[in-house]
């Protein structure tokens, strides 16, 4: 019992210590008890308002990845900004047309983002988005449809194309199965009937004629969802579209992400609003 309650403080203090904590919501929108970490600057004062950016991790992982792939205690002193990791499941951070207890969207912005200026003093005015693989798409999609609600976003290895042959032979490399096309065909339907296209950021893009700002991706060059990054990038700069690209060699793994990450801060740094 002893060794229980010092380990129990052991963990309250290095949270007090590293600022980083987990959560969970017991959300109606997901059916689920969602976790979510949130990773402070050491010398967070509850006086003064932080930027915050929301880090959404990839397919088959969960909200733990980013804290596995990069130091979140270092950018969060680096840049002094709040970190929020959540729990995505593999909703790909939509609304899905199909599963009514998978509305992650509505989950984002009706249950997590109140939950979290609930506890945090936040700067409205920079609220940022990233993500990586499924969350890349995830990130430039909470994006691109609410682009008042964040101040930019950014994108590294992100599947940005719901392309159902694409998809199945990229599920077939990297699980030897068809489990990424299995689950989205659980979430959004037969891709027959139903046109997974219309939700790909190529899509959105043409649809909402008046987004005009800009956004970072980047993507490894021997990583298989390169052509989805160069597709996007082709088509915001036929838009004129403020993006900024990068490439750089690296696969679609956590060695890439770990040094691609650091772009992003910057980047975020760089687009910092003042009142």
């Amino acid at each position: 019992m002893k060794n229980l309650i010092l380990a129990t403080l052991l963990t309250l203090i290095c949270q007090t210590i590293f600022g980083q904590e987990i959560f969970r919501i017991n959300s109606n929108h997901l059916n689920e008890k969602t976790p979510f970490i949130v990773q402070k600057p050491d010398n967070y004062r509850p006086s003064k308002k932080y930027p915050l950016v929301f880090m959404l991790h990839g397919y088959s992982e969960n909200y733990e990845q980013w804290s596995k792939t990069t130091d979140l205690r270092k950018l969060a002193n680096d840049y002094q900004m709040i970190l929020v990791c959540p729990e995505g499941f593999v909703s790909y951070y939509l609304n899905s047309p199909k599963l009514k207890k998978s509305q992650y969207e509505d989950f984002f912005f009706q249950e997590l983002m109140p939950e979290i200026e609930k506890k945090w003093n936040i700067d409205s005015n920079n609220i940022f988005i990233t993500g990586l693989s499924m969350g890349g798409y995830g990130a430039l999609r909470l994006f691109i449809k609410n682009s008042d609600f964040f101040n930019t976003a950014a994108s590294t290895s992100g599947a940005l194309e719901l392309d159902y042959d694409d998809f199945k032979k990229i599920s077939l490399m990297f699980f030897k199965s068809e489990r990424m096309t299995n689950d989205l065909e659980k979430s959004l339907g037969n891709p027959t009937k139903n046109d997974w296209n219309q939700l790909s950021i190529s899509t959105l893009l043409e649809q909402n004629s008046n987004f005009d700002k800009g956004f970072l991706l980047d993507c490894g060059l021997q990583d298989p969802l390169l052509g989805n990054t160069l597709k996007i990038k082709e088509l915001a700069l036929s838009k004129n579209l403020p993006i900024r690209f990068a490439t750089q060699p690296g696969e679609h793994n956590a060695e890439y992400w770990g040094k691609s990450i650091e772009y992003h801060f910057v980047y975020f740094r760089q687009h910092l609003k003042t009142e």
